[in-house]
């Protein structure tokens, strides 16, 4: 390692965008459509064909995508939906917006992945849900998620046609830091009955603001019906969007529910079309910055997590690090060790429990105790395509110093 004798100002996570993106943007003012039209449309055959998957749907954002998911199936009050405490609210407070009930477990002992254990043993009549989070672009272990619902069936009681069809307990995820991501040779996407992308800001892949969402085949559901419904969930149940009305005759629309508007727009989908042109090579410099940090930050005292291991091939979203004999004192003095070295750090996540939101609705994080452990002494490092070889040393070297 280079030994760094001037201070660098090194930001969290910036978006990287630029001329190609801003070029095609303009386009889509020029052209006129800045709604959803075109672009939008493009960018949902593109997510799909990238996650191998045969549609997909682009909202306003991966919340919206999860709770339209839910929607869909027609989850609501009596139903209990399980999230992991170890993740954002967005995971869980659609499971309070539809109304359903929130269950919340702990993550399994010395990882940042939902305890598939309690899992189990929480599913009742009224499990309507699990929403599995892919934290830093680490997939959980689907096939293990799978084989509890299967196991499960004979306690599954489906109160929709939409559930009835599924078949067995839906599992949504949460793959809010996963776009791009792989376990044993299948997509995020593809491994879930119905997956959620976020495309904001910090993102991997970003439209500013946005998400997708795409599925599984559903037996006996024809992907466009899923579709179409989707559509008229997140567009104010209208039965026809701004760009089928333009066709010669074709104004008249029915409004078939009072239903939501979280749709996307051509200017947001217009960054996100030349992001999937530069994805891969995105994807492929956080892998090689992931396989930087992980040569030189290493010692008995430290835990990361692990982005390719096994089956496993990361997004590499988010470089978790655990000091392990650190308290969240220490651990919060080293971030301000590092912002003073002119290095942005952060935390992921303080857990559910821990808020004044899951407090008001009875959790407690003392019955959470191996997502405190997880939360307590965990810094996140910066992780982002902008970041140059000499600034990747910068952090490395004064991390080393700091902890």
């Amino acid at each position: 390692m280079l030994k760094m004798e001037n201070k660098m100002n090194i930001r969290f996570s910036p978006p990287d965008v630029g001329e190609a993106e801003i070029e095609e943007v303009i386009d889509a003012i020029k052209s006129g459509w800045i709604t959803t039209g075109p672009k939008t449309k493009e960018l949902e055959r593109k997510m799909a064909e990238f996650t191998h998957t045969n549609r997909g749907v682009c909202l306003n954002s991966a919340t919206s995508c999860m709770e339209m998911a839910l929607r869909l199936f027609e989850i609501g009050p009596g139903d209990e939906v399980i999230v992991p405490a170890y993740t954002y609210t967005a995971s869980a407070s659609v499971v309070c917006h539809v109304g359903a009930t929130l269950r919340l477990v702990d993550v399994e002992k010395g990882t940042f992945h939902i305890d598939y254990a309690a899992v189990e043993s929480m599913i009742n009549e009224n499990t309507k849900a699990i929403i599995p989070v892919d934290l830093g672009g680490v997939m959980v272990d689907y096939d293990r998620i799978r084989a509890i619902v299967e196991s499960k069936k004979s306690l599954f009681r489906p109160s929709s046609k939409m559930q009835e069809a599924l078949g067995h307990i839906l599992i949504l995820a949460d793959s809010a830091h996963g776009y791009g991501a792989s376990q044993n040779g299948k997509m995020s996407g593809e491994c879930a009955d119905f997956t959620s992308f976020s495309f904001h800001a910090v993102k991997n892949f970003t439209t500013a603001e946005g998400g997708g969402l795409v599925w599984r085949p559903v037996p006996g559901v024809d992907d466009e019906e899923i579709y179409h419904n989707l559509m008229l969930l997140t567009l104010h149940g209208q039965s026809k969007d701004a760009l089928a009305k333009t066709k010669l005759g074709a104004w008249e629309y029915d409004i078939k529910g009072p239903y939501y508007k979280c749709n996307m727009t051509d200017i947001l989908a217009a960054v996100g079309l030349v992001q999937q042109k530069r994805y891969k090579g995105l994807l492929a410099r956080r892998k090689e910055i992931v396989e930087r940090y992980d040569e030189w930050i290493k010692d008995d005292d430290i835990m990361t997590l692990k982005h390719f291991d096994g089956g496993n091939i990361s997004s590499g979203h988010l470089y978790l690090v655990r000091v392990l004999p650190y308290d969240e004192e220490k651990r919060n003095s080293l971030i301000t060790a590092m912002a003073e070295a002119g290095i942005a750090t952060n935390v992921h996540f303080k857990p559910l429990p821990m808020h004044t939101a899951y407090k008001n609705l009875g959790f407690d994080i003392k019955d959470f105790p191996k997502s405190f452990e997880m939360y307590h002494n965990e810094v996140t490092l910066p992780l982002h395509t902008n970041l140059t070889d000499e600034q990747i040393e910068y952090v490395i070297e004064n991390f080393n110093s700091l902890k």
